[in-house]
């Protein structure tokens, strides 16, 4: 047994001084006073006076590391682009599958269910954006892509087994019994590049919808007469909202709009990440078209933001230093929060007896420094 010390905890209740964390096999055995019997039989391991943090959670990583999931959706991808993120405090994320067709969308679960089995660490499960978007909100989507999931889509779209399906549409443009269905087994649905009024969101929301994909970005705009989907977003108490939070994406003083209209813990960070994250190369291939990240912005040729630069703990700084949120709110909408919104928190997003050992370091700058997953250091 490991007791992790000289270090700034994050624990339920807030930062702890003065204590260690004990991991064993993989999970955390308890938070404990430096002194305690148990932390003094134990192998201390000093990490050196920094910020010991609940692993971050990332719903939705289209690449990293230079790969781009749609382009190679196989386990070795998948596992290449789960260790370019770790590298920025990330333990556990979504790979991120935009809209494509039917074959390649088969081959992304397989992938995921295999790099899930071999032990792949840091792949949780499976983010399948798109193709059931709307044309007007597309984005960086190529829409020809897009279509209506007909039962056995629908049962291939939730075909992962062994690891959590998160799945993005436009509510106008999937009937609710189709919601409805992918819901029945087993999916997480959010609306995401939807063109759709506050009613078709509203009655998303009552079909199953259980949170928004990229808030503000790819979706009708709050207004006084049409409050959209970004209002229908902001009124609801239930659901849970993505931000990026890189100061292109969405002006800060809107997200801050959105912190203190929606509940605390609904609103978590993620990164929307292209294949330039963790690599040295700025540019990849989306549709065919080769994008270039220029100064952290991706762009396509027409001028659509294509994904993100962003890592993890890029995200979590700029909450601190962009939205004014202490460290503590900031670590935990990149942590607790999405573990929540999946349903897993029992045994992710926390520092706590029982749970994964899945561990950020990070110093004084809010830098990463190492990262632990299921108790093994890298």
């Amino acid at each position: 047994m490991q007791a992790l010390g000289n270090v700034r905890i994050l624990g339920d209740d807030g930062f702890l001084d003065g204590h260690a964390v004990l991991v064993a096999g993989g999970r955390i055995e308890a938070v404990l006073p430096d002194d305690h019997p148990r932390v003094r039989a134990a192998e201390r391991v000093d990490l050196g006076g920094g910020v010991l943090l609940p692993g971050f959670i990332d719903l939705q990583v289209n690449g990293g590391g230079g790969v781009l999931f749609n382009n190679a959706p196989d386990a070795d991808a998948v596992a290449a682009i789960a260790r370019a993120h770790r590298r920025f405090g990330t333990t556990a994320l979504l790979p991120t599958l935009i809209s494509d067709d039917l074959e390649t969308m088969r081959r992304a679960v397989a992938a995921v269910r295999a790099a899930i089995a071999a032990g792949a660490p840091g792949v949780l499960g499976i983010h399948l954006e798109g193709p059931y978007l709307a044309p007007a909100r597309k984005g960086t989507h190529d829409a020809t892509k897009f279509r209506v999931p007909d039962a056995g889509e629908i049962a291939l779209a939730t075909s992962l087994d062994n690891g959590p399906t998160l799945i993005t549409l436009a509510p106008e443009r999937v009937p609710a019994d189709a919601i409805r269905a992918f819901v029945a087994r087993g999916a997480i649905v959010f609306a995401g590049h939807t063109a759709g009024s506050y009613e078709d969101i509203r009655a998303g929301l009552e079909a199953g919808v259980r949170g928004f994909t990229h808030l503000y970005n790819a979706m009708s705009p709050l207004q006084g007469r049409e409050p959209g989907a970004v209002g229908a977003a902001l009124e609801d108490r239930d659901s849970w909202c993505g931000i990026i939070v890189d100061g292109v994406h969405v002006h800060p003083a809107s997200l801050r709009v959105a912190l203190a209209a929606k509940p605390r813990g609904k609103v978590f960070l993620v990164t929307d990440a292209m294949p330039p994250v963790g690599a040295d190369d700025p540019r990849y291939v989306l549709y065919g078209e080769t994008i270039t990240a220029v100064d952290g912005v991706v762009r396509n040729a027409a001028g659509a933001l294509a994904g993100s630069a962003l890592d993890m703990a890029t995200a979590v700084r700029n909450a601190v230093r962009m939205l004014g949120l202490p460290l503590e709110e900031a670590a935990r909408m990149a942590s607790l929060y999405p573990a929540q919104c999946l349903g897993i928190d029992d045994r992710y997003g926390r520092i706590a007896a029982g749970g994964r050992a899945d561990l950020v370091l990070l110093d004084d700058a809010l830098g990463v420094v190492a990262t632990w997953i299921g108790g093994a250091r890298g």
